[in-house]
């Protein structure tokens, strides 16, 4: 199996695996990572997902062997099937030539990228909430060079995050992005030394997997969903999105500060 899932309570790492190839992504691939985010977007056991590639590589991008391989006429052809599951967009596109990059889930997912994520390796990490790279990893399109374009997300996603400008210099000069300059634009959250993003984006997890999650989720749900509305409109939203997590979640935990925990903003001590 070139996917596999390693839990640890609420926190799931789904790990790609396929060394041989710097975990560049063919169909199998694709099809097992998208039933493997499904699954943990479906459990209720599950709260935070960590997006790890093993073996020193995140991912490589679409796996250009097999594109060879494709009708050049209808390179496409193969994936023009409904997503399956509840988070597939309803079904109006197909999966992803990458596998996830097109669900729409509700909960967060956190990148651990070690090596490279170039070209739809990229758009992968893009298409997680946030991410932690190792000191050595580095983004790019790489797949600039060959004529392949960026259909699993990039072109929409990478504005989002620095703005159009650097996107659109990033993208069309396909040039490598190194780590501490991802971090500098916000197109990473937390640096590690080499070897440390799986780790450490699993701490972050298992942080997130501690608090209130229909909160969480609503919270999370709102900041994805207010882009590009108007600010009353994301106002609307916003409150009509927040007040069954008051409901269920907010009570609970005024009473709990109430009866003396997670004072002067103590994390630790909140149940």
């Amino acid at each position: 199996m070139t996917v596999r899932i390693e839990k640890n309570g609420a926190v799931w790492t789904v790990i790609h695996d396929r060394p041989e190839a710097r975990n560049a992504m063919d169909p199998a691939s694709a099809d097992a990572l998208t039933q493997a985010f499904l699954e943990f977007d479906a459990d209720p056991k599950a709260s935070v997902a960590v997006f790890y590639g093993a073996g020193g590589a995140f991912c490589a991008g679409w796996d250009l062997k097999y594109v060879s391989t494709l009708d050049a006429a209808h390179p496409l052809g193969e994936l023009d099937i409904p997503t399956a599951g509840p988070r597939g967009n309803g079904g109006e596109i197909p999966r992803g030539p990458l596998g996830p990059s097109r669900l729409e889930l509700d909960k967060p997912v956190i990148a651990a990228i070690e090596g490279p994520a170039v070209a739809g390796g990229m758009e992968l990490g893009l298409w997680c909430d946030f991410r932690v790279m190792a000191q050595e990893a580095y983004f790019g399109v790489y797949c600039r060079r060959w004529g392949v374009p960026l259909i699993d997300g990039g072109t929409v996603r990478l504005p989002r995050i620095v703005g159009q400008g650097r996107a659109l210099e990033i993208i069309l000069t396909g040039r490598k992005v190194p780590a501490e300059e991802c971090l500098s634009i916000g197109l990473c959250e937390y640096l590690t030394p080499k070897g440390g993003a799986r780790q450490k984006a699993e701490a972050l997890a298992q942080d997130i997997a501690r608090f209130p999650q229909i909160c969480t989720r609503a919270d999370r749900r709102s900041a994805i969903k207010s882009h590009g509305l108007s600010v009353r409109d994301a106002l609307i939203q916003e409150w009509y999105n927040g007040r069954e997590a008051l409901v269920r979640d907010g009570v609970a935990g005024a009473t709990r500060f109430k009866d003396g925990l997670g004072r002067h903003g103590d994390f630790e001590n909140i149940r």
